[in-house]
């Protein structure tokens, strides 16, 4: 090569050199990418990284509008952009003299779908662990109007920036390995909204509720305060108080959303009293950093499981979940009394608990007129003579047992024993009184580790299991 051309070579790499530098590439987080879907009607925030103090430039091609801001000093930028009503595909342009391009992105219904093992159970369910009906679901789940985005797992000390992950359309092969309860939840919003919908699934098994909880909503706990967070985390990430909620959820934390889902519980079956305050404490949390005001969160209470006479009871944590439903605003809890399997703590129907927190979502938040979403619970008990009168609320129609008689309450005296009862429907809810209780004082229904419901409102709603006392539970 002669000096001339070594003169060239060198001009151009330092050329190159420049341009790279002057046009450093935009990075977008994994949370945003083709195929994905934008929160209908607002302004949506686009976040990533290029070079300092540059100006990114972004264009919507369903109004054709530019959004520019500067990047600062540190490489970030942000801004929103107004999305319209729910529609596409279309393509978002974003550049800072050199463009990525975003293709086949949908406007509609986002929610974001997170918990433990029961929410991360797939379509194709678990070994030796089936989800009913997910071979005809998976194979006429085609719907491009349907978008997936699971969130890779992943645990950290502190919040991170990123995950992993992409979003994808709903056919068999990516709905086979997404979650079936978000599946089921979301294929029914958009069948009934006839809206594109896009799901984020973000879960990990066996955990509890304490590392979805992010810094300051951990805070006001003793546990929080008390554990050597670096020690603990170094032998089992996922387990520790935070972790999850920076890795999986924080990354996302002001994506545009609706609302959200929930499944989880059973890892926090020995701890009730916390738990009914851990979640709303959770919920705030999540609200708080999202800055989305107090955004719906609809969660399904965890179903019957286990042998009975064990202890923790489960019905203890069921009742906390119960509770922690009336404590916050905008929130509703989906009952999975009648589907439990005593020795599976993944109930095999996954459909129904989709569909109920569904109902939830179409009448609290989309105002649907007509849908009657709630299941009859525990409102009063008067004791008169031998016989315990109940009354309940969300009683629009009444109760019903289908026919069936009424098998799972249990009545006490003052000294604590419970008993099998005798349970009547009338107009006004339930009497229920027992030979062997003369003058009772306390009523419990389907309180137990395992029990199939057999107590219904008419709309086929199962009642949650509930107690008239407030008796210390047994430990």
């Amino acid at each position: 090569m002669n000096k001339n051309n070594l003169q060239l070579l060198s001009i151009f790499c330092a050329l190159t050199l420049c341009s790279t530098k002057l046009f450093a590439e935009i990075k977008l987080p994994a949370i945003f990418g083709s195929n994905m879907v934008l929160q209908q009607q607002t302004d949506v925030a686009i976040w990533g990284t290029a070079n300092k103090n540059a100006t990114v430039e972004v264009i919507t091609s369903w109004n054709n509008k530019s959004y520019s801001t500067k990047v600062t000093d540190d490489g970030r930028w942000k801004l929103k952009v107004t999305t319209p009503k729910a529609g596409g595909p279309y393509d978002i342009s974003i550049s800072d003299g050199k463009v990525l391009k975003l293709e086949n992105v949908l406007i509609g219904e986002v929610w974001v779908c997170s918990g433990q093992s029961n929410m991360q159970m797939s379509m194709r369910g678990f070994q030796n662990q089936p989800v009913i009906g997910s071979l005809d679901a998976v194979v006429s789940s085609t719907n491009s109007n349907i978008r997936f985005f699971s969130v890779g797992m992943n645990a950290s000390i502190t919040p991170l920036d990123d995950f992993k992950g992409k979003w994808n359309m709903c056919n068999p092969e990516t709905t086979n390995d997404f979650s079936a309860t978000a599946y089921f939840f979301g294929r029914m919003l958009q069948k009934t909204l006839n809206v594109p919908v896009g799901l984020i699934h973000a879960s990990w098994s066996s955990t509890t509720i304490q590392p979805w909880m992010n810094d300051e909503a951990c805070k006001e706990f003793e546990f929080y305060k008390a554990i050597k967070r670096d020690s603990v985390f170094s032998k089992s990430p996922p387990k520790v108080a935070t972790t999850l909620f920076n890795a999986m959820i924080n990354p996302m934390v002001g994506y545009g959303i609706r609302g959200a889902i929930w499944y989880q519980g059973e890892s926090n079956k020995s701890e009730p009293e916390a738990y009914q305050k851990l979640l709303p404490a959770m919920i705030k949390g999540w609200r708080s950093k999202w800055e989305q005001n107090d955004f719906p969160f609809y969660y399904v209470q965890i179903a019957p499981y286990g042998k009975n006479g064990v202890l923790p009871n489960g019905g203890f944590i069921r009742e906390a979940q119960f509770k922690a439903s009336k404590a916050i605003p905008n929130i509703g809890m989906a009952s999975l009394m009648d589907v439990g399997e005593q020795y599976l703590i993944h109930p095999a129907n996954k459909e129904i608990a989709g569909k109920r927190l569904a109902y939830l979502a179409l009448h609290q938040t989309y105002e649907i007129k007509g849908i009657s979403p709630y299941s009859p619970s525990f409102k009063e008990v008067v004791f008169k003579n031998d016989t315990a009168k109940i009354t309940f609320d969300n009683l629009s129609f009444g109760l019903t047992s289908f026919g069936k008689e009424l098998s799972l309450f249990e009545i006490a005296g003052a000294d604590k024993v419970f008993y099998p009862a005798k349970a009547t429907i009338v107009r006004e809810g339930i009497t229920v009184k027992s030979e062997s209780v003369p003058q009772p004082v306390a009523v419990r229904y389907a309180f137990k580790n395992f029990v199939v419901g057999d107590l219904f409102g008419v709309n086929g709603l199962p009642v949650s299991s509930f107690r008239t006392d407030d008796w210390e539970r047994e430990k």
